[in-house]
């Protein structure tokens, strides 16, 4: 993954999924959101999956699965 670093940084990639009723993209935004909270310099999301929980036909929870990448502090 190459999204939003330079060569120069060191970057950790760590895997997230979001929840959401409403979407894939909101549940992206939701693991996205949940990130921000506890890490600095994120640069860039990779969707990595898109799954969903389904009831008698219906989705009931969309579920998006993320690799989150974000610039190591020296």
């Amino acid at each position: 993954m190459s999204v939003g670093w330079t060569m120069a940084e060191t970057v950790k990639v760590i895997e997230l999924t979001g929840n959401s009723t409403e979407s894939w993209e909101d549940a992206a935004q939701n693991a996205l959101e949940d990130a921000d909270e506890t890490l600095e310099n994120i640069s860039g999301i990779e969707i990595v999956s898109q799954t969903a929980d389904v009831d008698g036909g219906t989705i009931e929870r969309y579920k998006t699965t993320v690799h989150v990448s974000f610039a190591l502090q020296r």
